[in-house]
């Protein structure tokens, strides 16, 4: 355990921020799963907003440093591969 108190701090707030680098990582993988979903049925105004979702994700995640640029740009393109 810390024992001073910034290193009490420090614990803090690296606690708060992998809840919040996981709950983006998690958001990102299921937007794209919903996406993949969604792929194979004929609802055309449903994919293009889950796509829509799943680049905003990737991107939000790519910017705060969840993932890297490069691998958003991956899955991005993986997904509109999908959908087309």
């Amino acid at each position: 355990m810390p024992i001073t108190e910034s290193a009490r701090k420090a614990l803090r707030q690296t606690k708060k921020r992998r809840a919040k680098n996981l709950q983006r990582q998690n958001d990102y993988k299921i937007a794209v799963k919903k996406l993949a979903k969604l792929s194979k049925t004929d609802k055309k105004a449903e994919i293009s907003k889950a796509l829509a979702i799943a680049y905003k994700t990737l991107d939000k995640a790519a910017k705060v440093g969840v993932i890297k640029k490069n691998k958003a740009a991956r899955l991005k393109s993986k997904a509109a591969k999908l959908v087309k």
